[in-house]
């Protein structure tokens, strides 16, 4: 069976790997505890045989593959080894598309127990990652491996392109789907018909296979002048984002991903292959566009509204004064933020970063390369007036600043107008970046959030930069989402995202191998992001992009359609075949130490 190449990350220091060691081996000494049931590992009696191995992939017609650790050629005695190879891999785990092609790697190394980081100098095993893969590139695949993996109480995963900030798509010792060579898409002119009940849809549709990026999915629809709603970042894939609910810049206009879905086809824990809709398990369909991904099934495919591709005008964005400025500075920053709302009434969306002070990412023209203000990327579609949109829409925002603060700050535009949504896409995505540790959090803030009290917003905002100088706001939500009206009359999205303007989020970093600085990485950002809980406490965070310890994860993350979705998980999946870490139905496992999967008493 074919193993997996690799690459190579930064350095560490010898008191850091002797303590990641003696970790790992207090881990391997755990046992679950006693009276608890557990999911068969590899270290276990109850793993399947080799021979049940053997099994499963001639069924598979050869599908199986037994994974080397991604990090393995960086690694002496290893297959694959070699510098010059490990080199140029390296620079490769920098990115998101090593991630994307590999039967097992992540997007964040944490999720692996760093337990074969790119660096020679440090151990290499296969321990965090799943056992064996199952390569799809059918839905009678996906369906051999959730019956394997039912039948054998193996822990499932399913890994789409494994863009993930809260690690659902890898499992120690599990038995993963890798849905990655599904990229089918298939245009639907003019209506969609339902499978089973034959209802017709009008309209325009796509049907895209579950490995489809999100670059893949903008260009398959461009080819018949048509757009998807969908994300912002290139190797996003489709499922797990819609799944997720899938904000976008063209949500403002058109709803959430979720709210555009009109079937998907998809093998049930029980290994029913089954088209679900409005008509065909309606309760199936509701909980899967919204409720999360790796917890209902597997999808197969996803069947999109999509719409005339717009004309995009779109504009790099800066507004800035100098970060000594620091009376200025925080007054600037209440000031951009009030004003979100309004610009998206004129129809903005888009991007946009906040900051007391940072280095701007890349250099402008004519500005510092150390800022107090905003800067990002945003966008109006089919203005008619073109180049002229953007700089219309911020006039009122800009005469004010010159009114309060004459010569102390500036705001800059540098607009551009593009003939499709695709053609802006590729020249603005974001490429993002892979490799490294970090955990994030977000809020759905709603208008009297940010236009209300004139101190609580910044107020919440000063201590959100104690986490990270940098807090980013998607002009995502507004009246395309709120007044969003999806198949079968509503979905799983958190009821706060009806009523949201803006979605805000923030990160936190810390060093490899190093537990007490993972812990007060967690607490420092837990902490500094209360207060932004506490400006809405009606509302939630995006699934998606949330903080993995969140106390009241049900409520943060789903508001008052848990119990629905709970009922659901429980009745579709009793078994618990599909487990993961603050998904829906959870709350009955634990992981131990040593990453085995037990039930609680």
């Amino acid at each position: 069976m074919p193993s997996i190449d690799c690459c190579k990350t930064s350095t560490m220091h010898l008191p850091l790997l002797l303590a990641s060691l003696t970790a790992a081996v207090s881990s391997a000494a755990t046992s679950p505890p006693a009276g608890k049931s557990c999911k068969a590992h590899p270290r276990g009696p109850d793993w399947p045989s080799a021979r049940d191995w053997k099994r499963l992939n001639e069924t598979l017609g050869g599908r199986l593959i037994k994974p080397a650790a991604p990090a393995a050629a960086c690694h002496p005695g290893n297959t694959g080894y070699g510098p010059a190879r490990c080199d140029e891999l390296t620079k490769a785990w920098q990115g998101t598309e090593f991630h994307c092609g590999n039967p097992v790697s992540v997007l964040l190394d944490q999720y692996t127990n760093y337990t074969c980081l790119p660096d020679a100098a440090y151990p290499c095993t296969a321990e965090g990652y799943p056992a064996y893969v199952v390569n799809a590139t059918t839905a009678e695949h996906i369906k051999l491996g959730v019956d394997f993996a039912r039948r054998q109480n193996v822990r499932l995963v399913v890994k789409g392109t494994g863009h993930d900030f809260l690690g659902r798509s890898i499992a120690p010792g599990a038995l993963s789907i890798w849905t990655h060579h599904l990229r089918d898409a298939k245009y639907h002119a003019g209506k969609f018909r339902l499978s089973g009940s034959g209802r017709v849809i009008r309209g325009n549709a796509m049907t895209f296979g579950a490995g489809t990026r999100m670059f893949e999915a903008y260009a398959a629809a461009d080819k018949h002048g048509q757009a998807v709603v969908g994300g912002y970042g290139r190797t996003v894939g489709i499922v797990g984002y819609v799944t997720g609910g899938g904000h976008s810049p063209l949500g403002p206009r058109y709803g959430m991903a979720a709210d555009n879905v009109l079937e998907m086809l998809v093998v049930t824990p029980a290994g029913k292959v089954v088209a679900v809709n409005e008509d065909r398990h309606p309760d199936l369909f509701w909980a899967m566009r919204g409720g999360g991904g790796s917890t209902f099934g597997v999808v197969v495919s996803v069947t999109l509204r999509t719409y005339p591709t717009p004309q995009v005008t779109s504009a790099g964005f800066v507004v800035f004064t100098d970060p000594k400025e620091r009376v200025v500075a925080n007054e600037l920053l209440a000031l951009i933020s009030s004003q979100f709302p309004a610009l998206m009434d004129k129809g903005l969306s888009g991007y946009v970063f906040l900051s007391p002070g940072m280095k701007l990412p890349t250099s402008v023209p004519d500005v510092p390369p150390e800022i107090a203000g905003a800067f990002g990327t945003v966008l109006v579609q089919d203005a008619a007036d073109r180049d002229a949109a953007i700089p219309r829409i911020l006039k009122p925002l800009n005469e004010t600043i010159h009114e309060r603060w004459p010569g102390k700050v500036t705001l800059m535009t540098f607009p551009k107008h593009y003939k499709t949504f695709l053609e802006w896409y590729n020249e603005n995505h974001d490429a993002g970046s892979g490799g490294g540790s970090s955990y994030v959090a977000s809020r759905l803030l709603e208008r009297d959030v940010l236009q209300g009290n004139s101190t609580r917003f910044p107020s919440a905002l000063k201590e959100a930069f104690k986490a990270n100088k940098r807090f980013d706001i998607f002009m995502v939500g507004g009246k395309g989402v709120r007044d969003a009206q999806p198949r079968g009359g509503s979905n799983a999205v958190h009821p706060a995202w009806r009523r949201a303007a803006v979605q805000g989020m923030t990160s936190v970093s810390f060093p490899p191998l190093n537990k007490t600085a993972e812990q007060d990485a967690k607490k420092l950002l837990d902490g500094s992001f209360q207060p932004m809980r506490d400006l809405s406490p009606r509302s939630g965070s995006y699934i998606n992009e949330a903080f993995l310890f969140e106390k009241n994860w049900q409520r943060a993350f789903w508001g008052d359609n848990y119990p629905r979705l709970l009922r659901v998980k429980k009745a579709v999946d009793p078994s618990d075949v599909f487990w993961c870490k603050t998904c829906v139905g959870s709350e009955g496992w634990a992981e131990t130490q040593d990453g085995e999967l037990c039930k609680l008493n």
